[in-house]
């Protein structure tokens, strides 16, 4: 017969709760240690055209009013400047900003330097993927890299646009691809991003350039998802497709049904949501940046990527605004806040 102290005991631990929810417990913290200001901005990624940090940037980061910013070849050059780069975002943010950059492999890499040399549909079998994911993972880090905006874990089909971007194979060998690019990015400490949710493998199409249908049912189209979901992936992205089957009026990323319904409850999902980026033809054809924006953290998104340098001047000041006026979207603000803050004090652990 077990003693009141160890009954004592049982219920403290009780009380603490599992680990994720004294980690999210303590992200929730974090996120009200912050003002409203300083939460919005969590939810943003920012661009910048030159190749070194403009001061609006500098002042963006020190004030918490941006979470931070995606890299582009314009940003670039070599690999001195890419640490020189990185070290003063990174300064700026406290040694707490997100540095994103689009490194899937082959021709869809932004910092030339790194792997993978291959695109993902030549990059082998899981165990090779593993290893290239797990160097060129490396190579960003030395770069000063923390996130990068892959691997795609979409099925391509006939026609696909992303035929050419996707891993090899049907939708169960795609899974162990993509969970193992997973796994060997986490190797080196750095955030992967399986993307586009729920799966643009059937469109012709991409978002970036045009409006796009998916069209029938998505079951197989989750399957890599899924193993993404289950190795833990910190970050999936949202496609701006819209699926008829799922939601009928709204594209994925402003989808209630399908950013918190399937993302979230069916596939359990409680990692960091990103939006493709926001000035994609697919979203700017339906609505300006700002509305897009506010709709997609409606739906359940957690951070808006902007790739367009103007944009946060649009959509910072239409959520702050949205945030002070709703208590139900200040709620869904702090709730996304403080998943980034999560991920953030994850990276820097690592």
């Amino acid at each position: 017969m077990l003693g009141a102290g160890a009954d004592n005991g049982a219920a403290e631990r009780d009380a603490a709760g599992t680990p994720a929810e004294r980690r999210q417990a303590a992200a929730l913290r974090a996120a009200d240690r912050l003002t409203l200001r300083q939460q919005v901005g969590q939810l943003t990624i920012s661009s910048f055209d030159e190749p070194l940090r403009p001061d609006y940037l500098r002042r963006r980061l020190r004030a918490r009013e941006t979470a931070g910013a995606i890299l582009f070849g314009r940003n670039g050059g070599g690999q001195a400047h890419w640490r020189a780069l990185t070290r003063s975002l990174q300064a700026a943010g406290r040694g707490r900003a997100l540095v994103m950059v689009d490194q899937e492999g082959g021709e869809i890499r932004t910092v030339e330097h790194a792997g993978p040399e291959a695109g993902q549909r030549f990059q082998g079998d899981a165990d090779h993927v593993r290893t290239a994911a797990r160097a060129a993972a490396r190579q960003l880090s030395a770069a000063g890299v923390n996130v990068n905006l892959a691997p795609v874990a979409d099925v391509p089909g006939p026609g696909s646009v992303m035929a050419s971007r996707a891993f090899a194979g049907g939708p169960r060998g795609i899974a162990a691809r993509v969970r193992a690019s997973v796994e060997g990015m986490r190797g080196a400490g750095v955030a992967a991003t399986a993307k586009h949710f729920p799966g643009l493998g059937d469109s012709p199409v991409n978002t970036d350039d045009a409006p796009a249908t998916v069209p029938g049912p998505v079951a197989e189209d989750l399957v890599p998802f899924r193993a993404a979901v289950d190795a833990g992936v910190p970050l999936v992205m949202l496609s701006h497709a819209l699926y008829p089957a799922l939601d009928a009026r709204r594209i994925a990323s402003q989808s209630p049904r399908i950013v918190t319904g399937v993302l979230r409850r069916r596939l359990g999902f409680e990692g960091v949501i990103v939006t493709d980026s926001m000035e994609a033809q697919a979203v700017i054809g339906r609505s300006g940046v700002a509305t897009a924006a506010e709709r997609a953290i409606r739906a359940g998104a957690d951070l808006v990527l902007m790739t367009g340098s103007a944009s946060w001047n649009l959509v910072f000041p239409r959520l702050l605004a949205r945030a002070r006026s709703s208590p139900a979207f200040r709620k869904r603000v702090r709730e996304s806040a403080a998943r980034v803050l999560a991920l953030k004090a994850a990276l820097a652990r690592r």
